[in-house]
Parts: C-alpha cells; sequence; structure tokens
C-alpha cells in the first residue's frame, strides 16, 4: 500500500519556492522562512502569486510530486503533474469505457450512489448522536428522502435521471445542514448551498475544502496510472477534471462535510475569521485558511476501516484506495467498481 505523504502548503501570497540540493525552500521578502526535504513529500499547494522556479518544477516532475496552484481565496488556477503512470492498457480500457454507455452508466450510478448513501449516512450519525439538539423530525424526514433516492438512483437508466436524482438529493441534503451545526449558529448560519462566490461563512470553508479534496483526488488518479481529465458522469470539457469530480461525489459529505462541521461545533474556528466583500462574497483570512490547512492534514490522518477493503487505513489514503479499486475494475480483476460507503 502507497505511504501517505506530507502536503505542503504555502499560504502567503508573496512567497517564491525553489530548489536547493534535494530541499524546497520558501522564501518571502528575499528571506528563507523553510525549508523540507523533497522526499517527505507527495505534493506542494501555493496559494502565491510569486511562483516557482524552474529547477524545483523539474525536481517535483521527476519525483512525481504533483504543484498546484490556488489563489489566495482558494480557488483552482493550474497544476503541474509529474510523468505520467500506468499503462496503455489501463488508460485505453478507461478511454474505452468512458464512451461505453453501459459501463459509463454504471460507474456514474455508483458514483451517485455513494453521494447519497453517505449523505445519508451523515443525516442518520446527527440523529444518533444529537437527536435532542436538533430538529429531529425534520433531518429524519430528509433521511427517508435520501433512502428514496437511493431507490430511484438504483434503478436509473440514462445519465440525465441520474443528475436529476442527484440534484434533488442534494437539495435535501442541504437543505437540513444546517441542523447539524450545533455551536456559534449565529456566526455560521447555514440556509443553501452556493458558490462562486460563497456568500456566507459556511459555504466559503465548503468550497475550499471541496477543492483541496479535488487535488487529493487528481493525484491519487495519477498515481494509479488513469486519466483525472476522462469521466464518466462529468461531461468532459477542456481544462476539468471529470474522472476526479466523479469521484470525489462520494467522499464530499464523509470526508469534507463533516470536517468542516467539526472545525465549527468543536469552536476550533470562529466567524471572526471571515472577511466579506462589496459584492456579497465571503473569504477565509490568512490565520484562518493555515489553521484550516493544519487540521485538513490532521484530518487525513485519522484511522478507520475501510469499508470494502475491511483494512485500517488513513483517511487521507482513501481517494488514491478508491482510484486503485476503480483501476483493478477497469483491468476486469473486479466485477464492479466497489463505491465507498461510510460505516
Amino acid at each position: 500500500m502507497k505511504k501517505l505523504l506530507n502536503t505542503l502548503y504555502v499560504t502567503s501570497e508573496k512567497s517564491y519556492l525553489s530548489l536547493d540540493g534535494e530541499n524546497v525552500v520558501v522564501v518571502d521578502d528575499k528571506k528563507e522562512i523553510g525549508r523540507i526535504p523533497l522526499h517527505n513529500l507527495e505534493g506542494i499547494i501555493s496559494f502565491g502569486y510569486r511562483g516557482t522556479s524552474p529547477a524545483l518544477m523539474g525536481a517535483c516532475a521527476d519525483r512525481n510530486i504533483s504543484l498546484c496552484y490556488l489563489t489566495p481565496q482558494g480557488k483552482f488556477l493550474a497544476r503541474i503533474s509529474g510523468k505520467i503512470k500506468g499503462n496503455i492498457v489501463l488508460r485505453h480500457r478507461q478511454y474505452k469505457s468512458s464512451d461505453d454507455e453501459a459501463i459509463s452508466m454504471e460507474i456514474a450510478r455508483n458514483c451517485i450512489l455513494g453521494k447519497v448513501y453517505n449523505a445519508r449516512g451523515v443525516l442518520e450519525r446527527g440523529l444518533r448522536d444529537h437527536k435532542f439538539q436538533i430538529n429531529a423530525e425534520k433531518v429524519k424526514k430528509a433521511s427517508d428522502n435520501l433512502k428514496n433516492s437511493i431507490n430511484y438512483i438504483q434503478n436509473s437508466q440514462t445519465k440525465g435521471e441520474l443528475r436529476g436524482y442527484e440534484g434533488e438529493a442534494a437539495s435535501v441534503y442541504f437543505g437540513v445542514f444546517d441542523e447539524l451545526i450545533l455551536q456559534q449558529k449565529k456566526e455560521f448560519s447555514f440556509q443553501g448551498r452556493n458558490k462562486r462566490p460563497p456568500k456566507d461563512n459556511v459555504n466559503a470553508m465548503l468550497s475550499f475544502v471541496y477543492t483541496l479534496l479535488a487535488n487529493n483526488v487528481v493525484s491519487a488518479l495519477e498515481s494509479v496510472g488513469l486519466d483525472p481529465y476522462v469521466g464518466y458522469l462529468h461531461t468532459e470539457r477542456s481544462g476539468r477534471a471529470s474522472l476526479a469530480l466523479d469521484l470525489i461525489e462520494e467522499l464530499r459529505a464523509v470526508f469534507a462535510d463533516r470536517f468542516v462541521l467539526s472545525l465549527i461545533n468543536k469552536k476550533i474556528i470562529s466567524g471572526k475569521s471571515f472577511i466579506k466583500k462589496e459584492n456579497g462574497a465571503v473569504l477565509m483570512n490568512d490565520d484562518l485558511r493555515k489553521k484550516l490547512l493544519i487540521e485538513w492534514q490532521n484530518k487525513k490522518k485519522e484511522i478507520i476501516t475501510h469499508p470494502y477493503l475491511k483494512e485500517k487505513v488513513e483517511w487521507g489514503m482513501i481517494p488514491y484506495v478508491q482510484a486503485l479499486l476503480l483501476a483493478r475494475y477497469l483491468r476486469g480483476d473486479l466485477d464492479s467498481y466497489p463505491v465507498f460507503l461510510w460505516k
């Protein structure tokens, strides 16, 4: 099994990244502020505009260390990958399966089935653990609706139907998401999912964490030899990692959403750490972004038992495991893609 390595997050907008021997060197205002050995890293994510030296880019490419560039607010800018892994047979089967309507539909259906199943699991966990702190009747009704959605998804025949059921389920889930926010209700009121730009504190964090998770999924797909840009449910679009968007669906609720909820409910973050712009957009300040990234790294190190493999694995390895299982299915080693179903 692949080892979970560290991701280097460079949050300073003015930082420049360079190479010195076998080390990444972070320079801010002509002063060295950090130095990390390359062999400890699986990826580098920079939130600045100053850039990276060509020597470091080359070293990362040689070692398959991904480089991802985001704006200070967390919006994706660009991504640099290393050498393509895997063999031509696997990629050929991926491309062929993407064009095969039956196989493509099966994989897409499994991904959305996992998304709704896990979203319902988050609601059921809230009912079990906090039934006297939430509107249990409202949340239970939403959970039952998601259970019905699962039945419809299992019987869906077209991707149009599948997208319709997915949209309805997401509306139901986010319609009661505010009930799961148990602390700091005034600062973290949630009235529905919004993005581009996010209009409240909760949506700002959700969008940011979804970007982090998407980057992890892209890296996982590349590491097992799959093309992140050729998907099954999400249509192919130049520059869009469609397969990563497919696989992230099953992990959103249990990995990203629960992480954001824990930050709020454990009072790890506060409402004072956000900035509201004139256009209504809500942004996280530098301190919050740093704190969130530290907590995200800690989250990735938590151990769970994988529901399909029945083996203990870090949360941060789940995208890799799912990518590996998809590759095994495409090679013909598995009868179907075993979507991640949280227990």
